[in-house]
């Protein structure tokens, strides 16, 4: 099974950044712990700051891959180029984040790509992408 993880602005700042929201791990150590605690999955990672760079990656893998774990960060808040680049593939997206968005600012709270979006995972921190993985291992 092939599975990728998108993140998108700021998030190649884990570990460095508001480490009282986003926690002190880098994503590099919690992509090599899912990789070690999956070793049946390919699970490819992509990062990027660049909304058009997103889509394209979407674009890219959005019919090739059983699944994506997709943390748009910001975006997720504003980007319809994002939601149509979701609704526009045949992968399932999982949309994750670290935090939990319905408890931060009012405007972080609508997610415009959750719609389109197989589910939502929220507000477990790291795990949030172990549990985005699972939701694509779960029968039925």
């Amino acid at each position: 099974m092939k599975i990728i993880i998108i993140n998108g602005p700021n998030l190649n700042l884990l570990g460095v950044r508001e480490k009282s929201i986003y926690g002190q791990t880098d994503f590099e150590t919690s992509l090599n712990n899912l990789r070690r605690a999956y070793p049946q999955l390919q699970l490819d990672y992509y990062q990027s700051n660049i909304e058009g760079e997103l889509v394209n990656k979407l674009h890219e893998t959005g019919f090739s891959y059983h699944g994506i774990i997709f943390n748009a960060g910001a975006y997720t808040h504003t980007s319809v180029a994002l939601r149509d680049a979701i609704s526009a593939i045949t992968t399932p997206v999982v949309e994750v984040h670290i935090s939990n968005i319905l408890t931060r600012e009012s405007f972080r709270h609508a997610s415009i790509i959750g719609p389109a979006c197989r589910g939502s995972i929220m507000g477990f921190g790291m795990d949030s992408y172990r549990l985005g993985i699972e939701s694509f291992l779960m029968k039925g």
